[in-house]
């Protein structure tokens, strides 16, 4: 009895000292793909320096498999520092052996064999504002083991706030591999292989883009080509982008360029190739069109926000059903007898077949068997997929292009050949075209002619109207103190008849002298009224072209009256202000003055056309008013020029109507009332005839000022 209670002691001794034993992780030997630690591993939150030291007790520690995608592992992210510990039980045939370890991460770390450091990823700190997460990439770190228990410690720090998400190259949280020194160059070799195919992938796509670009843009017309362009593009980015991943260490970075990547690998790839394929043979774009638009332009806000299934819905759901869509109308083409609209149907049904595979392994409802020590089978589906569909589309697009470059060449011919038939046509045509415009040039001219000459008979009926006008009022004075004279030599008669006794000679004297005065006032207005008319005709007269001095300031004043009344006369209802404000000192020019005239006239009729029609409107306190100006002005080279302003406050000019006012039979006037050559001649007058200029400014409803410019010889 005692022996059997003494038994059942030492076994419970037994299995208490079992249970405290450190579970340990045995490593017998190093197959070429190396040996992952995977089990045995146990962490920590919390910063210790004890806890690198091999003879630390971790027992109490909780079980992990660090192995696993970080979301999956809420209570490492949570920690801003903790330690991961394994126990190693090395065969002794790999001691003093030189090994090699290599550690892919989505974290911070500190590697430590036995308490001693080896190796620092990135930033490890208690400040998680300071936490710098580093992947090496399965880059080989030397390792020797001297003796078969190993203690592995790693202090690690997990960044914080990256919008981490499922995709086919995941985010684990830690991942250590011992391998044999000359296996890892095989590795290197593999991973190489890997970065540089996506590299070359990335040059294809780039280079198809950029063909099928210049196909657009020497054919616009067909948009397919853009939109393949763009497909193609996408693709390129998407590798450049997964090339710079496999060689960039940086977790944040990472992260963030996997999202955009996604993006053009699935969202914009699957839209552009849905929209060249739908070009090509259009449909109408009912709901299910747009749906798809808009789901593959904001599916990636799924991907990011929803972990466990936001890769597949915002990610791989928009691409497929843009891929079985495309599908869709390839085939229906293909029934339709399209040209070559099996090369579309071959080259996208390949595509979503072999997407599809590659899709499956990703998520591991395939298996994905490696064909190299780390190139899979689901590697060959991706680059398939996107091989079969680029060529195929790139070929029909290049063909179609090729059919359309033959269409032209040959409507290019029979232009060719019509054109070559049509030659002597056109050019028995051009004679008889060239007749015809003689003819209607001469007519033209014929009627320009005409309506110069009428443009002038207005000018000289407008001046034949001021001038009765004008000399209406001397005729007056004369026709008054010729009746008043009449009448004063009656009374002399009458005083006469009287008997001599009872005549009144003062009265006579009187009377005679009133005569005396009367006549000399008849005289005066008389030689007025001959003045008048001597001095207009002078100006109205057919031009001698013969340049003479002249007083402008004489001439813009005459002008001014004759002007004014010419149209008071025509219009009793006008009324307007004028004012001259003439240089005294302003010297006489050799100009020709019938020309002038005619310009001053016609600036003149203008201005007070422009403020008669402001004045129609209405407007509350507005008074109409022309100011003539002249001055003299240095030009700075020894010569003068006299400026005559002709100034009103009308209804003024657009910038539109300003730019047009010297053109000819340009007119802002109602038809009937203006041939639209007065300014055109005007123009002429100053700028050919005596080398002047001829000036406009203007504010719309502010009113118009021309100025006349002419040399100082």
């Amino acid at each position: 009895m005692k022996k059997l209670i003494f038994t059942l002691f030492l076994a419970l001794i037994c299995s208490f000292i079992s249970a405290q034993k450190q579970e340990v992780f045995k490593i017998d030997s190093l197959p070429k793909q190396g040996v992952l630690l995977k089990e045995g591993w146990k962490w920590q939150a919390g910063d210790n320096p004890n806890f690198a030291k091999a003879d630390f007790d971790d027992s109490k520690w909780e079980g992990i498999d660090p192995t696993r995608d970080i979301y999956y592992l809420p209570q490492v992210r949570k920690s801003t520092v903790g330690w991961l510990r394994i126990h190693l039980d090395i065969d002794s045939a790999l001691l003093n052996k030189a090994l090699a370890f290599q550690i892919k991460q989505t974290a911070a770390s500190e590697v430590f064999l036995n308490g001693k450091r080896l190796k620092s990823y990135g930033v490890v700190s208690n400040q998680a504002e300071q936490v710098k997460a580093f992947d090496p990439a399965q880059e080989p770190s030397g390792l020797l083991f001297n003796q078969t228990n190993q203690v592995i410690a790693i202090r690690f720090s997990v960044q914080e706030r990256l919008p981490y998400f499922a995709y086919n190259n995941p985010f684990v949280f830690f991942r250590f591999r011992i391998r044999e020194v000359q296996d890892t160059d095989r590795f290197n070799q593999n991973r190489l292989f890997l970065q540089y195919m996506n590299l070359i992938y990335g040059g294809l796509f780039l280079l198809l883009g950029l063909i099928h670009l210049g196909f657009f843009i020497s054919f616009p017309k067909k948009k397919a080509n853009l939109y393949f362009s763009l497909f193609a593009l996408s693709a390129s980015v998407a590798n450049f982008l997964y090339f710079y991943t496999l060689r960039n260490n940086d977790i944040g970075i990472n992260v963030y360029a996997a999202i955009i990547e996604y993006i053009f690998l699935c969202s914009f790839f699957g839209l552009f190739l849905l929209l060249s394929i739908h070009n090509l043979f259009p449909k109408p774009k009912g709901l299910y069109f747009w749906f798809l638009v808009i789901y593959s332009l904001f599916g990636f806000v799924i991907g990011i926000y929803s972990f466990k299934w936001g890769f597949r819905l915002g990610f791989i759901v928009p691409l497929f059903l843009c891929n079985i869509a495309s599908f869709r109308i390839a085939l229906s083409a293909y029934l339709q007898g399209k040209r070559a609209a099996n090369l579309l149907v071959f080259g996208i049904g390949g595509h979503i077949v072999l997407y599809l595979g590659f899709i499956l392994m990703m998520l591991g409802i395939l298996p994905y068997s490696p064909i190299g020590n780390d190139f899979l089978l689901m590697d060959l589906f991706y680059h398939s997929s996107m091989v079969v569909i680029s060529l195929s589309f790139s070929i029909y697009l290049a063909r179609e292009f090729a059919f359309t470059s033959k269409d032209l060449e040959k409507k290019l011919e029979e232009v060719q050949q019509l054109s070559a038939e049509n030659q002597q046509i056109l050019a028995t045509q051009n004679e008889t075209l060239e007749r015809q415009v003689e003819e209607r040039t001469a007519e033209l001219k014929a009627s320009q002619n005409q309506l110069i000459q009428s443009e002038k008979l207005a000018s000289l009926g407008e001046l034949t109207a001021g001038i009765a006008h004008e000399i209406q009022n001397p005729l007056n004075f004369v026709n008054n103190f010729s009746e008043v004279s009449a009448e004063l030599v009656q009374e002399i008669k009458e005083e006469r008849q009287k008997p001599k006794e009872n005549q009144d000679e003062s009265l006579v004297d009187e009377i005679f002298n009133d005569i005396s005065q009367n006549l000399e006032k008849i005289t005066l207005h008389g030689k007025r009224a001959s003045s008048i008319v001597k001095g207009m005709l002078e100006h109205s007269r057919t031009s001698t072209g013969v340049k003479e001095p002249t007083d402008i300031n004489a001439l813009a004043d005459e002008y001014m009256r004759l002007s004014y009344h010419g149209i008071k006369a025509k219009d009793s209802n006008f009324n307007s202000d004028y004012q001259t404000d003439l240089d005294e000192n302003l010297p006489k020019i050799e100009v020709i003055p019938q020309d002038i005239g005619r310009v001053l006239l016609n600036l003149i009729n203008n201005a007070f056309w422009a403020v008669n029609e402001r004045c129609k409107k209405g407007e509350a306190g507005y008074e109409p008013k022309v100011i003539v100006k002249t001055s003299s002005l240095s030009s700075g080279e020894g010569r003068g020029e006299v400026c005559v302003e002709i100034i009103d406050n009308g209804t003024g000019m657009s910038e539109t109507t300003k730019a047009k006012i010297f053109q000819p039979f340009f007119t802002t006037k109602p038809t009937g009332q203006g041939t639209g050559l007065g300014l055109s001649l005007a123009y002429d007058i100053v700028t050919k005839g005596h080398g002047g200029a001829l000036e406009v400014e203007s504010v719309e409803g502010g009113g118009t000022t021309f100025v006349v410019k002419l040399l100082i010889v």
